[in-house]
């Protein structure tokens, strides 16, 4: 073989620069610097922070609004480089609460608004570097050791069919229950007819021309037609009373305007009305048992009605059913009776328009519901003796959302439902300025039992 014999200075040339030598003399250090992840150059500390006002007597205490400002201002400059927006949001929120506990509601749920979109694609650039480990295992991924589980995680089971109706039966209202809450049960001597035990004591009035305001609580005389002899206005508060801590003990205001008791109301209506519901126990009728399906599913159901004042007293408008799988399966407005005079519609959010062309009665509602449901169909609701009282229904197989998570206080006070929806499954329901809806709470009744059984079955593993 031959080989070719070089220079040193032919050998020395083209490798000095591919040696470790000659590439250590072009570094200072051969220790690696950790990388710093970028952020952003415009901080919300640097930002002018607006101060809430203090307002005599707001709604709503200064600090927990400051508190919220000061986040929200936090999370829009993320996105945009001015308060005006976090001020904005925080102003808007605060009018449409009544309350510190619905202003907290409110808050959380604009919170998680500005924090989605803070996440949107154009601004991936504003948020820290993540490595490799952390993106594929995790926030601990990248200082956690592991080990796999053979075992395997316990199924959870799937709450549906004749497996939701066997774990709802649980919950089920017994007879004293359903007698103690106000329910309408079967007049054992007269068919057709309804008994309510456990009513509030009234003030006896035995002129049957006289009546009641069950808004206001003054007395009103009424003609042989049902209609208000003097033209007098209602004033009332629609909110309810709620006692909070002050200095030096409890104050007792009403949820609507923090009125104290005794002061005049904040509503003013045309007239007087009466419930009435609870006086009249006739036209009844009782679900009756039919043969269950093989698998032993009679169905589980929730149901919400709205109502409005009629000369009678509070009649049915609208009645929404959904089925467990959060499928509305019935739903329609209803003509009353007797002349309409208050729609309700803060709260019914029924108008006039709604019921302007319905021919639907009281008892082609009670037909439907009848074939719809047996007596072992469980009826999932909230305060649903309230409804089975408009619908003049007797039924027993009843899961009363009320019940099962009760007032700390017990009776006469019961949660509501737009609170026990914020509190569990931190959602904010009856937000519209429109009324409530009655398919959205029933939605809401079913998947509060639904979440209610699920967190009882981690309790018992």
């Amino acid at each position: 073989s031959i080989y070719r014999v070089l220079s040193p200075s032919q050998t020395h040339q083209p490798v000095k620069t591919q040696t470790t030598a000659g590439i250590l003399s072009k570094t200072t250090s051969t220790i690696m610097h950790k990388r710093m992840a970028h952020t952003p150059t415009m901080k919300s500390s640097s930002m002018k922070r607006p101060i809430i006002p203090t307002e005599f007597g707001a709604k709503v205490p200064t600090n927990i609004r400051q508190r919220y400002l000061n986040t929200f201002i936090d999370e829009c400059v993320k996105f945009c480089r001015s308060e005006g927006a976090a001020l904005d949001e925080e102003k808007l929120v605060y009018e449409r609460s009544s309350s510190k506990n619905i202003y907290l509601n409110v808050a959380v749920n604009t919170l998680k608004k500005l924090r989605s979109k803070s996440k949107e694609p154009g601004l991936l650039a504003k948020k820290r570097a993540q490595s490799h480990e952390e993106v594929l295992g995790g926030r601990l991924a990248a200082t956690t050791s592991f080990t796999v589980n053979r075992m395997g995680k316990q199924q959870e089971e799937k709450l549906t069919g004749a497996t939701l109706y066997r774990k709802m039966k649980l919950y089920l209202m017994t007879e004293e229950q359903l007698q103690e809450h106000g329910y309408p049960r079967p007049n054992p001597e007269v068919s057709g007819k309804a008994i309510i035990y456990n009513q509030p004591e009234k003030k006896m009035i035995t002129d049957p021309f006289t009546k009641i305001c069950c808004r206001c609580g003054a007395e009103y005389k009424i003609n042989v037609n049902g209609n208000c002899v003097r033209k007098e206005e209602c004033s009332y508060h629609w909110g309810r009373l709620r006692r909070h801590k002050v200095a030096g003990g409890w104050e007792t205001s009403y949820s609507c305007c923090s009125g104290a008791v005794g002061t005049a109301g904040c509503q003013v209506s045309k007239q007087h009305v009466q419930d009435g519901r609870k006086e009249s126990l006739d036209g009844y009728v009782t679900t009756f048992s039919k043969p269950l399906p093989p698998n032993g599913n009679g169905g589980v159901f929730a149901l919400d009605c709205e109502m409005c004042y009629t000369k009678q007293g509070l009649e049915l408008t609208r009645v929404t059913v959904i089925d467990s799988e959060l499928k509305v399966i019935y739903d329609t407005f209803v003509k009353p009776e007797s002349k309409v005079v208050d729609y309700n519609t803060r709260f019914s959010g029924v108008t006039e328009e709604d019921l302007e062309n319905t021919t639907i009665t009281l008892r082609d509602v009670q037909a439907v519901l009848l074939s719809m449901f047996s007596a072992e169909s469980i009826l999932v609701g909230h305060s649903l003796e309230s409804d089975l009282l408009a619908l003049k229904v007797i039924h027993s197989s009843v899961v009363d959302t009320a019940i099962v998570f009760p007032h700390r206080l017990g009776l006469p006070y019961k949660r509501a439902l737009k609170n026990l929806m914020a509190d569990h499954l931190k959602r904010i329901i009856q937000d519209s300025v429109g009324g409530h809806d009655s398919s959205e709470d029933a939605t809401a009744c079913m998947e509060l039992m639904v979440w209610k059984m699920k967190e009882d079955a981690k309790v018992k593993r």
